[in-house]
């Protein structure tokens, strides 16, 4: 019998993710986590593979290029989730493999679950309850992870789900860990906080989980009193929202105003809901799966509040904020003001002056800074 020809990883694209040359698409624990489930994936039948947090599609699209067909898989960025769909075409699998949300449908019946260990624990014990409750009573789980981004504890919050774990060998700095006899569980619910009146409520992945950040925290003390907009043409908008504490605190302090909240992960528009709702305006709040704000016209808001995120994936960048800006002047009315939280050393006043307007920094601590820019 032929051999396929091995999966060209060099090929997959982080598009429309943000690229650059320290940025990959795939990596050495990709390879090993398909290494170590080759066996289980030969065997494996039609619809029986799934895989979660798949950046890219090197797991997903490998598995589909080695046979596997109707593979599920689930990625938490909507930049990833499209990048992954764009490399499927390009590599001509797209009809084997179909992007889901993470849910009981997702890993329903499973057999082999490829996942990628996320570095929240949170994220990872929602992950294995939902596949103990609802794949095969023996399915394996093959999760791997680049070894300075793995806890001894990641054992322990996969043993809560299933009774026997194996550890391989580390190997290119990775490793994998496979799990095996679920236990029977519940659904995951979200983490609930409350930080004065305001109700936080996260699922796992959520940035910050059920609490404020402490930049979300000097934003919100500082948010103008009286901000421009909020009707339902012209909504408040919190984007790059997270758990939508910010959303839920403007439509508390602005009982008639419309909020709209964006963000690209799942998790975090899950959140968001939940938190909305938690707070009792769920009506006012409408909270969107966007890459960006591409749901939004030109030149349509007059106020917008951000928390630029800094990681893509595991890895620091500060290639992300200024795509974040570019799209929030985009969105900006002339006169419309973006109020803007941020780690002090990442400088993006100079980035804000260029690609929005004119920027006055509102307030400074130790640690973050808070600016709103005028969109010229």
């Amino acid at each position: 019998m032929t051999r396929p020809a091995p999966f060209p990883f060099e090929r997959l694209s982080r598009r429309p993710d943000v690229e650059a040359p320290d940025l990959m698409a795939s990596d050495a624990a990709d390879r090993l986590i398909l290494d170590e489930s080759a066996d289980l994936r030969a065997r494996a039948p039609a619809g029986s593979v799934v895989v979660l947090g798949d950046a890219y599609g090197a797991l997903a699209l490998a598995a589909a290029h080695d046979g596997a067909r109707e593979v599920r898989v689930h990625q938490d960025a909507l930049a990833g989730e499209l990048a992954i769909l764009r490399n499927a075409e390009e590599l001509g699998l797209r009809d084997a493999v179909e992007t889901v949300a993470l849910d009981a449908d997702a890993v329903r019946d499973a057999r082999i679950v490829l996942l990628r260990l996320p570095r929240s624990l949170d994220a990872l014990r929602d992950m294995a309850a939902l596949i103990a409750a609802h794949a095969s009573r023996d399915v394996v789980v093959v999760a791997g992870g680049r070894l300075k981004h793995m806890t001894l504890t990641m054992n322990d919050v996969l043993g809560e789900h299933f009774g026997r774990i194996d550890v391989s060998h580390a190997r290119q700095k990775s490793r994998v860990l496979v799990a095996r006899d679920p236990r029977k569980g519940q659904d995951p619910v979200p983490a609930e906080g409350r930080e004065g009146d305001l109700e936080i409520r996260a699922f796992g992945g959520a940035f910050a989980g059920a609490r404020l950040d402490l930049g979300t925290r000097l934003l919100l003390a500082h948010l103008p009193a009286q901000p421009t907009g909020g009707t339902p043409d012209d909504p408040l908008i919190d984007f790059a929202c997270g758990t939508g504490a910010v959303a839920a605190h403007l439509a508390l302090r602005h009982p008639a105003a419309a909020v709209y909240a964006s963000d690209q992960s799942a998790a975090a528009v899950a959140s968001a809901q939940a938190t909305a709702a938690a707070n009792g305006v769920a009506d006012r709040v409408e909270v969107v799966r966007d890459d960006l704000l591409a749901n939004r016209a030109a030149a349509s808001a007059s106020f917008i509040a951000l928390n630029p995120p800094f990681h893509s994936g595991a890895a620091v960048t500060d290639r992300l904020a200024p795509r974040l800006f570019s799209d929030a002047a985009r969105v900006l009315r002339p006169g419309g003001e973006l109020w803007c939280v941020w780690n002090s050393g990442m400088r993006y006043r100079g980035e804000l002056e260029r690609i929005v307007g004119p920027t006055r920094q509102v307030a400074r601590d130790a640690k973050f800074t808070v600016t709103v820019s005028t969109r010229r």
